[in-house]
Order: C-alpha cells, then sequence, then structure tokens
C-alpha cells in the first residue's frame, strides 16, 4: 500500500472557529480593523505570511506575532476532526498504509493539536514548517518528508483541501486527493488525480489510482 500524506486544517481537521478568531483578534489589535470585517475563511490553509502579503500588509510580522499568542492561548483546540475521518484513517492503516501529516501549519501547532484529537496516534510522522518560515512551501515540505522518511513520490498520495496541496503534490512528483468537505472549491481542484466528498471514500479511491 501507498504512504498517504494529509494535510491538516479542512482535510482532517474542522478548525475554522479558532483560526478565524485568532486571525480577526490579529488584525484588529494591528489596526486593521476593516479587513478584520471580511470572509477570511479563504486564508485557512496557505501560509499565512503569504495572505496577509495578498490583503496588501507589507510587514505582516506584528499579525502573525498577535495571531501566534492568541491562537495559542484560546484557538488551537477550538476544532473537532471532521466526521467518518478516524474510522477512514483506522481503515487505511489495517490495508497496511503508511499515513502522515503534512500541514501549512507550524508543526509545534499541528503536533499538539494531532495528539489532543487522537490523530497523532495513527501517523508515522507529521510534517509542518518551522516558525520562521522555512519549508513553508508545501512542495518543499514534501521533499523534505519524502527524504526524511525514504518514502517514493510515485508511491504517494497527497490528500487536501486547497490548491496548493495540489500542486505541491505536482511538484514532487505524487498524486494527489482533493477533499470537497474543507476550505476549498471546485476551481482549485482541476489537478488533483480525483475529488471525494466523503472520509470513507478515501480507500477505494486511492486504490482507483493504483496506489
Amino acid at each position: 500500500m501507498t504512504a498517504v500524506f494529509l494535510d491538516l486544517d479542512g482535510t482532517l481537521m474542522e478548525s475554522h472557529p479558532g483560526i478565524l478568531a485568532s486571525l480577526r483578534h490579529a488584525l484588529e489589535s494591528a489596526g486593521h480593523h476593516a479587513l478584520a470585517e471580511i470572509d477570511l475563511s479563504w486564508m485557512i490553509g496557505p501560509p499565512l505570511d503569504g495572505s496577509l502579503r495578498r490583503m496588501g500588509l507589507s510587514d505582516p510580522e506584528p499579525v502573525i506575532a498577535e495571531y501566534r499568542a492568541h491562537y495559542r492561548e484560546t484557538g488551537m483546540f477550538n476544532a473537532r476532526v471532521y466526521d467518518g475521518v478516524l474510522d477512514a484513517l483506522d481503515a487505511l492503516r489495517k490495508s497496511r498504509a503508511r499515513l502522515y501529516v503534512a500541514t501549512a501549519k507550524p508543526h509545534v501547532y499541528a503536533r499538539q493539536i494531532t495528539r489532543h484529537f487522537g490523530l497523532a496516534k495513527r501517523m508515522e510522522r507529521e510534517f509542518g514548517p518551522e516558525l520562521d518560515g522555512t519549508r513553508q512551501w508545501k512542495g518543499d515540505l514534501l521533499a523534505y518528508a519524502l527524504a526524511e522518511t525514504g518514502e517514493t513520490a510515485a508511491k504517494a498520495v497527497m490528500v487536501g483541501d486547497r490548491e496548493h496541496d495540489i500542486a505541491a503534490a505536482k511538484d514532487v512528483g505524487m498524486k494527489s486527493v482533493a477533499v470537497s468537505w474543507g476550505y476549498g472549491n471546485e476551481s482549485e481542484w482541476r489537478d488533483a488525480g480525483a475529488v471525494i466528498d466523503r472520509p470513507d471514500a478515501l480507500k477505494a479511491t486511492l486504490a482507483g489510482l493504483g496506489l
């Protein structure tokens, strides 16, 4: 069976309550009151630095620092595992798949979350960027994960909800599966090998992709 690299926010976890509350707090604290009032759900998944720059912030560091402080204190565990995800992961493990987390969330936070919600014990290893931004592009993160684990890209798949998950998989030669229950949309999944609507469809979908 294959190596399955899994995004966290929007794929395994419904995490928008804590993330969006911390984002709004951080923007308001930095004086960006108008930005705090708009729809920020598109920011869930991609690296925060790049998303804030897209909003027009030339120096996003003060907002990032405030976001991280608020997120650690009140937002990190304001989330839940999507229905059916744990059963789907267990089914994959029974078929001898090797499971890994590959998230754009800094691993110092991601590992606390996966441990708290019972995901960590189902994973071989977990990968996320450093707080200084090292490997924040998921293509770099996946390349690093392949080197660290010895997995082969041709026998691996990236499962995620956003376009950067699909693009990162393509960068390193992995196949990809998009999930429809997260924070992406159909326009982001055009290059995915498959799109699934339910976690319990993942095992059969991987088999259909030859994995």
